[in-house]
C-alpha cells in the first residue's frame, strides 16, 4: 500500500530546492546592493536541458529583457516529465517578473500545473519584505515573507558572484525568494575556483561554486561572462545549457523517482510484534535533524537511535506525565498556519462532523485519522500540500493526508504536528510524512495513509514541522545510511 502512495516531497525541479530556512554562517560577507549593479547588461534568453540519471526529462527557458530604465522583465518558462509510482506525469510552469538592474525583485506572477494540482501566485515586494496572494483552486491565501535584505530572484546569470569573489574558499551571503514556495532563503555560496569539464563533446574552463542550506548543497558552474552552464542538486537532477532545439527535445520521463531515492538499509528486520526498534543512522553532520523527542532517542556518540512503541490509548504512571515525551506548551502545534488551516471554518465544521457528540480527545484522534484514511483517495500530487485544498479534492499521498489531519486536529484544540522521516517498504526506505499528536502529555504517532495508530516502529522521523520543517530533510538525499541492530528489550 505504501508503494502506491509514497512521494519524494522534498522534489525540486526548478529555481534549485525549495526550502524555508535562514542560514546561521556568520563569518561570510553579504551582498550588497550597489555590488549587484552590473548583473546585467543587456537582454538574453537561454534554454537548459533537464536531466535525471543521464536522460533528458524536461527543459527550462529563461528570458530577460529591459523593462524601462531601471528595471528588467522575467520569463521563466519549465516542461518536465516525471516518472512517479510507474505514471508519467506532466509538469508545467511559468513565471513572470520584474526585478531592478540587481535582481532585486519587485513583482511576480507564478503558475504551477500536474495532474491533480494547480497553483497561481502573485505578490510585490517592499522594502524586504515579499507580500503575496496564493490560489490553489481549493484555498486562497495571502501572506509575507520578510528577508534579511532585498529580496534576490535566483536567475541564471550569477555573474555578481565573479565581481564578488576571487579566491578558493571565499563565501558569500545572498538572500534569495522561491516563487514556487513562496519561501525565502539566505544561502551561503562557496568559490571552489576554476577547472576544466567537458560538456557535450566540449571542453569548458569553468568557475565551481557550492550553494548551501539546511544541510543541502547545490553545484554549479559558471562561464566567464557568469551564465550558468551546469548545475547539479541533491537528488540527482542535472541542468545544463544547450542550444533550444536540444533543450527541447524531451526523450524519456526518466527512471521511477521513488527509486532513484530510496534509502537502501543493512541488518536484519525486527522480530513480529517487536516494541522496540534500534537503528544506527549515517547522515551529514549539518544536516538539521530533529531525532529527539516523543517516541526517539538519538545517541549521539554512537549514532544509535532507539524507538519504543507507543501504548494507545496513553498509559500514565500514577496520573505523571512521562517528562521525556512532554508535549505540553508547545504553542505551534495548535497553531493555523500557511498549509495547515485549521481556523478554516470548513476544516473546523468538518472535525465537529466527523467526531459529532464525541469529547475525549483519544477518541477524536481515531474517528479524525479513521477518516482522513478512508475518505481521501491515495494519489501521487506534485505540489505543496495544504489541508484546505485537500479537504476539497479529496485526493493527496502522505504530505496531504498529514495536512489535513493536523488540521482537522488543532481545529479541536488537540496539539497535532507534521513528522517527516522515512518509513519501510520492501526492500528500502522511502521518504515520507505522518503525524504526531499530543495525547495525556504524551506524544503518539499515527499514519493516517496505512491506516496506524500509533505508526510502526519503521517510521524513523528526521524533523518536525509544517511546509517548512519538512524541507529540511533534503539534507538527507543520497547521505543517509540506515543499519537496523538487534533491539535490547
Amino acid at each position: 500500500m505504501i508503494a502506491r502512495i509514497l512521494k519524494f516531497f522534498v522534489l525540486c525541479c526548478w529555481l534549485a530546492l525549495l526550502l524555508f530556512l535562514v542560514q546561521r554562517d556568520f563569518f561570510v560577507s553579504t551582498l550588497e546592493s550597489d555590488e549587484q549593479a552590473t548583473l546585467i547588461q543587456a537582454k538574453y534568453q537561454q534554454y537548459y536541458g533537464v536531466y535525471l540519471q543521464n536522460k533528458r526529462i524536461g527543459y527550462i527557458m529563461e528570458d530577460v529583457r529591459p523593462d524601462g530604465e531601471n528595471s528588467l522583465r522575467i520569463h521563466q518558462e519549465a516542461s518536465l516529465r516525471l516518472k512517479v509510482l510507474n505514471s508519467v506525469q506532466p509538469i508545467k510552469m511559468n513565471l513572470t517578473a520584474t526585478v531592478g538592474n540587481g535582481l532585486q525583485l519587485h513583482t511576480f506572477e507564478f503558475v504551477f500545473s500536474s495532474p491533480f494540482y494547480s497553483t497561481t501566485a502573485n505578490g510585490r515586494v517592499e522594502g524586504n519584505t515579499v507580500h503575496f496572494t496564493l490560489d490553489t483552486g481549493g484555498a486562497i491565501m495571502e501572506d509575507a515573507v520578510t528577508l534579511q535584505g532585498p529580496p534576490v530572484l535566483p536567475l541564471n546569470q550569477r555573474g555578481y558572484l565573479l565581481n564578488k569573489m576571487h579566491e578558493n574558499g571565499d563565501k558569500l551571503k545572498v538572500p534569495f525568494f522561491d516563487p514556487f514556495s513562496l519561501a525565502a532563503r539566505t544561502s551561503v555560496i562557496t568559490y571552489n575556483g576554476q577547472e576544466k569539464k567537458l560538456l557535450n563533446e566540449r571542453i569548458y574552463h569553468l568557475h565551481n561554486f557550492t550553494e548551501s542550506y539546511s544541510g543541502m548543497q547545490i553545484n554549479f558552474w559558471l562561464d566567464d561572462q557568469g551564465k550558468v552552464i551546469r548545475e547539479r542538486s541533491p537528488a540527482g537532477f542535472v541542468f545544463q545549457a544547450e542550444p533550444k532545439f536540444k533543450a527541447m527535445d524531451i526523450q524519456d520521463s526518466g527512471d521511477e523517482l521513488l527509486s532513484a531515492v530510496a534509502v537502501q538499509y543493512t541488518g536484519k528486520l525486527l522480530e513480529e510484534n517487536s516494541q522496540t526498534a534500534v537503528f544506527r543512522l549515517q547522515f551529514p553532520e549539518d544536516a538539521e535533524v530533529e531525532l529527539n523527542g516523543g517516541r526517539q532517542r538519538f545517541t549521539e556518540t554512537e549514532n544509535q537511535l532507539t524507538l519504543t512503541k507507543e501504548a494507545f490509548p496513553p498509559l500514565l504512571k500514577d496520573n505523571e506525565f512521562i517528562s521525556e515525551n512532554s508535549c505540553i506548551g508547545e504553542d505551534s502545534t495548535l497553531t493555523a498556519s500557511r498549509y495547515v488551516q485549521s481556523d478554516n471554518p470548513a476544516l473546523t465544521a468538518k472535525a465537529k462532523e466527523i467526531v459529532g457528540n464525541v469529547v475525549e480527545p483519544v477518541r477524536q484522534v481515531s474517528l479524525l485519522a479513521e477518516w482522513v484514511y478512508k475518505n481521501i483517495e491515495k494519489r501521487p500530487v506534485i505540489g505543496l500540500p495544504d489541508a484546505l485544498t485537500t479537504l476539497k479534492s479529496g485526493r493527496g499521498d502522505c504530505n496531504e493526508h498529514a495536512a489535513l489531519f493536523a488540521a482537522l486536529a488543532r481545529s479541536l484544540n488537540i496539539p497535532a504536528v507534521i513528522a517527516a522521516g522515512v518509513t519501510l517498504h520492501n526492500d528500502a526506505f522511502y521518504y515520507h510524512a505522518w503525524n504526531e499528536v499530543c495525547l495525556d502529555g504524551q506524544w503518539i504517532s499515527l499514519d493516517t495513509t496505512v491506516n496506524q495508530l500509533p505508526a510502526d516502529l519503521y517510521h524513523i522521523r528526521f524533523t518536525r514541522g509544517d511546509l517548512e520543517g519538512q524541507l529540511a530533510i533534503g539534507a538527507l538525499i543520497g547521505k543517509l545510511q540506515i543499519e537496523v541492530l538487534p533491539a535490547q528489550e
